[in-house]
């Protein structure tokens, strides 16, 4: 049974998309499909050389809560490409009435009900802020759970936050090697809102897995954005040294730490106030002891 949605429990969302012509027409007619559609929808075309901007702007013909935001500039392509455009979706959002704001990846679709039902997760819980969906992504025919989700993290293709929650984070950090949704759901927790993702409510990613090279300079750079946020070196080496059990992360998990090192060794500058990384470490140092025990069988963390 569909979960019923009130009127006062209406959403909005926020999509960047760069040149994505071969997947964003399936995540367009997957939002289109849902039972409780979005009251407004942003995708920010930020420079798109492809069909990207004729594909949305054939459906915002048909489909009014669908809006089309041109990004001209030139800047470069990096972490804070995406996350600056997300951000100018949600500038666009700032006037209307609505109870959930989420930014949604262009790479990811899932069922008709799945914004009814996450919309029914957080009226079950007032305290919860952030929540989404489980990442599913292809491996051998079929798609599988991602190996590193984690209930107590919302990956940031489908973030999706109760408004006073956002207010409170203030949108997306642009930080230099990633992980603005790590950082958003930090200051969620430290703000007393609960963080979760739900296995019942499926996403399949669809972007194909990356080479093996590829693999290796974004696990070492996830190592450097451990650092930059804060993480506790003991809780890093513990995390990545269990990943050296599970093919075919057993490398990334050496990468991942290298990466960490490496940020340490040269003394780059975090990038998260001293607020947020003693938050971070608290949570860490409280859990590392249930870690070393085997009591836990994943450390939080998104990305």
């Amino acid at each position: 049974m569909t979960p019923s949605v009130t009127t006062g429990e209406s959403y909005v969302l926020a999509t960047a998309a760069y040149n994505e012509e071969a997947l964003i027409e399936k995540v367009i007619t997957s939002v289109c499909a849902q039972t409780v559609p979005p009251k407004k929808w942003v995708l920010v075309s930020d420079g798109s050389a492809d069909r990207t901007d004729e594909i949305v702007r054939r459906y915002a013909s048909e489909y009014s809560f669908i809006k089309l935001l041109r990004v001209q500039e030139e800047h470069a392509r990096d972490f804070a490409a995406q996350v600056n455009a997300i951000n100018l979706g949600f500038a666009q959002l700032a006037g209307l009435e609505y109870s959930f704001i989420g930014n949604l990846d262009a790479d990811v679709v899932f069922g008709p009900t799945y914004f009814a039902r996450l919309i029914e997760k957080f009226r079950r819980n007032p305290r919860l802020g952030l929540a989404g969906g489980s990442i599913l992504e292809e491996r051998n025919g079929r798609f599988q759970a991602r190996r590193t989700n984690n209930p107590r993290a919302v990956a940031h293709a489908v973030q999706f936050f109760r408004r006073e929650c956002f207010q409170t984070i203030g949108g997306y950090v642009a930080l230099k090697y990633g992980g603005p949704d790590w950082h958003a759901e930090l200051i969620a927790r430290m703000n007393g809102w609960e963080v979760q993702s739900f296995d019942d409510l499926e996403v399949h990613h669809l972007r194909p897995t990356g080479t093996a090279d590829k693999l290796l300079k974004h696990v070492f750079r996830q190592g450097r954005m451990d650092y930059s946020l804060g993480s506790y070196a003991p809780f890093e080496f513990l995390k990545c040294m269990r990943r050296l059990r599970e093919k075919p992360l057993i490398i990334g998990g050496l990468a991942r730490f290298g990466g960490f090192l490496w940020s340490a060794c040269v003394g780059e500058k975090r990038e998260a106030s001293a607020e947020v990384v003693r938050f971070l470490r608290n949570e860490q140092k409280s859990r590392t002891g249930f870690f070393l025990s085997g009591r836990i069988s994943r450390p939080t963390v998104s990305a």
